[in-house]
């Protein structure tokens, strides 16, 4: 008869389990990191230097500190949205135009309506929110419907929400009329941008820093992660999702609805992705312009692998990716490394977390288990 574990065998165990799942992420960024220096070093730059004016852009001083929470914000919740599809087994690709469209719904409501500051902001939030929900449950419904598969429809569905948003608020020209949301002053200089958001739609400061303020998205997008955390493991849904995810037909067989969790999960993707751009817009831009938001979608691709899909592991990542972005403009002014080399890390951590096996490999990391992988391609060729 096998005894009961200790509590100390216990927590031993949890501290092994932990070590595994973010063992191979710690070990990608310092790999990256290393072939960052040696690529510097071959071009007769000091990596020191460089990662020294990275480090201090990032967290030298209180307006480096701000940069880096608020490029963390949008990463999160678009991380977040990668991660929380993943878990139902779809590889949400449509983030970038989620976010698009809930970027401008966002700002039309935020100049649009003249309203209490306790409801116009929420409003806005809210309908940027939704926008991005409708955005991506129309390829779940296709996916669950037709058997689209999701990867395709979400990568068509930025085309259209890009070029969308862009006819909305193009300036106009010979010929051709403004866009319906186009900004009247911004047309006199053909400027593509909607107008100002009016103040009671911008998000509360919560921190005065120079040059850029700490808002209230900052503070959000950590209530959120942990609420998809709680949704995803401790609710009666979060089972389902996780249990179509892993293995539709026998959810099927249990008497889950696989096309309406399907959609559903989408949807609440493609919520979080759009409430990514409706924060952007009420709480830095003030207003949508089409090239604001470039790449956060496509970032949280490398945010939400990076944090082994989990909602803790999303955050982390996002600040780790904000602050490499804030600190990239001094890493430049110190070592004249061009800036670019972050976007080469950045690529390579997001190659080592992707092929684990390397990195595997190379510290001599044993596997894990077959029943606690969940494979990046686990959505390709289901149902």
């Amino acid at each position: 008869m096998k005894s009961e574990p200790t509590p100390a065998n216990r927590l031993v165990g949890i501290a092994k389990s932990i070590l595994d799942v973010i063992a191979v992420p710690i070990l990608a960024v310092i790999t990256a990191v290393v072939i960052g220096s040696a690529l510097m070093f071959a071009a007769g730059y000091d990596p020191i230097l460089a990662y020294s004016g990275l480090a201090d852009g990032a967290f030298g001083d209180a307006r480096g500190i701000a940069r880096s929470l608020l490029n963390m914000t949008p990463l999160v919740f678009a991380g977040l949205s990668v991660a929380f599809a993943f878990k139902g087994g779809l590889f949400n690709i449509g983030a970038e135009g989620q976010l698009f469209i809930g970027a401008i719904t966002a700002a039309w409501v935020g100049f649009a309506f003249d309203l209490p500051p306790y409801i116009h902001m929420p409003l806005a939030l809210l309908a940027g929110s939704l926008a991005g929900a409708f955005w991506g449950a129309m390829p779940g419904f296709l996916k669950a419907f037709t058997g689209a598969h999701e990867v395709i429809t979400t990568i068509m569905f930025n085309f259209i929400a890009i070029n969308l948003t862009s006819w909305l608020i193009s300036a106009g020209g010979e010929n051709m009329p403004p866009g319906p949301l186009s900004d009247p002053i911004g047309r006199q200089h053909a400027l593509a941008r909607t107008p100002n958001i009016l103040d009671s739609a911008k998000l509360p400061v919560l921190v005065e820093a120079p040059g850029r303020d700490i808002h209230l998205g900052v503070v959000l997008a950590l209530v959120v992660a942990a609420i998809i955390w709680f949704l995803v493991w401790r609710t009666t849904f979060g089972f389902e999702l996780r249990m179509v995810g892993l293995n539709p037909s026998a959810a099927r067989y249990a008497g889950v609805n696989v096309a309406m969790t399907t959609i559903l999960t989408m949807a609440i993707a493609g919520g979080l992705a759009g409430m990514a751009g409706a924060v952007q817009t009420l709480g830095v831009n003030h207003r949508f312009e089409s090239n604001q938001s470039i790449g956060y979608g496509f970032d949280s691709i490398a945010v939400a692998l990076l944090g082994q899909t989990h909602p803790l592991g999303v955050v982390l990542a996002a600040f780790l990716f904000g602050s490499m972005n804030a600190g990239t403009t001094r890493m430049q002014r110190w070592s004249d490394v061009s800036s670019e080399i972050i976007l080469v890390v950045q690529a390579l951590i997001l190659m080592f977390v992707a092929a684990d096996q390397i990195i595997r490999y190379i510290y001599r990391i044993r596997p894990r288990r077959p029943e606690e992988v969940q494979q990046l391609s686990a959505g390709w060729g289901q149902r």
